[in-house]
């Protein structure tokens, strides 16, 4: 393996959040890092720290191919693709545009497999290279309202699992990234479009509980370098794992699907809502919760 300081890193979504917090930490490490996104306008900040910003839009082919081959002309090489661009479309599947979902789709998914398309030949040249995918802990289980970013993140880890085996005879790595609830921007503009797409409708009820959690994933969750730290472990470690779960919650929903009939997960997921929404009720009052008793999909908070 090639020191850091010698190593090539292009990661996507790299203007905020876990993006941002990434490319900080692998420079810090040494490698030579091309954060690119579409807002390049607010990663000025980082070329200051010796990063490359790079335009790119994950969507549109021309830009794809321009980004990689920007990042040819002036290094030779390209070691380390981490796919880290996405968003959340959330909805009841009934409300949700097909227009929306494919987009939702063509970002989280397309746009993270084309990259891969035109990176491998250079590093099966190369005889080494790593593949980063930043997928979710939406891609081991699910939730109401959620249907389509999670039917993004499962794809996610089907291909990535399938691209591990074809590309390990080369010497190049297929590592995932499961991050759970993280402090960022995400989960606001989750909330939004959720509130904007079904909150009205026959789903109202599921809308203000999802809404409730998503408000508490932004306040609780945990911040994005802790995730950052699980990117650094991907992209330096000999023999990465092909899985790294981090993040508030990402360990106790793993264990969780793992446990639970499917049934049961149901009842768990609704009871969590539930609980979201109480907790949120709480909050706004300033009140101090006494005790918590779920039974079943009920869920009942005394407070002091």
């Amino acid at each position: 393996m090639r020191s850091f300081t010698q190593q090539v890193v292009l990661l996507t979504g790299a203007s905020s959040g876990i993006g941002e917090a990434t490319a900080i930490r692998l420079r810090q490490r040494g490698f030579i890092v091309y954060a690119a996104a579409r807002r390049v306008e607010r990663m000025q900040h980082l070329a200051g720290l010796g990063i490359h910003p790079l335009a790119l839009d994950v969507t549109d082919e021309a830009s794809m191919q321009n980004a990689v081959a920007q990042i040819m002309a002036q290094e030779q090489r390209l070691d380390i693709l981490i796919n880290n661009a996405g968003f959340g479309e959330y909805g009841a599947v009934e409300d949700v545009p097909l227009t929306a979902g494919r987009q939702q789709f063509e970002v989280n998914v397309f746009g993270a497999m084309r990259l891969i398309q035109l990176v491998l030949p250079i590093m099966r040249r190369q005889h080494f290279g790593r593949i980063i995918n930043t997928s979710s802990i939406g891609g081991k289980i699910y939730q109401p309202l959620s249907a389509w970013y999670m039917g993004t993140k499962h794809a996610l880890e089907g291909m990535s699992d399938s691209l591990r085996m074809e590309v390990q005879p080369f010497g190049i790595a297929v590592v995932l990234i499961e991050p759970g609830a993280t402090q960022s921007e995400w989960a606001g503009i989750a909330k939004d479009k959720l509130t904007k797409i079904s909150g009205h409708g026959a789903y109202a009820k599921a809308v203000r509980d999802m809404a409730a959690q998503l408000s508490l994933f932004a306040k609780m969750g945990s911040k994005a370098t802790v995730i950052a730290a699980l990117m650094e472990q991907a992209a330096t470690a000999s023999r990465p794992r092909t899985r790294y779960v981090g993040g508030f919650g990402g360990r106790a929903s793993v264990i969780g699907r793992q446990l639970l009939s499917d049934r049961q997960f149901d009842k768990v997921m609704t009871a969590t809502l539930g609980l979201s929404y109480q907790i949120y009720r709480h909050q706004q009052k300033k009140h101090t919760i006494k005790k918590i008793k779920i039974s079943g999909d009920k869920v009942k908070v005394k407070y002091r």
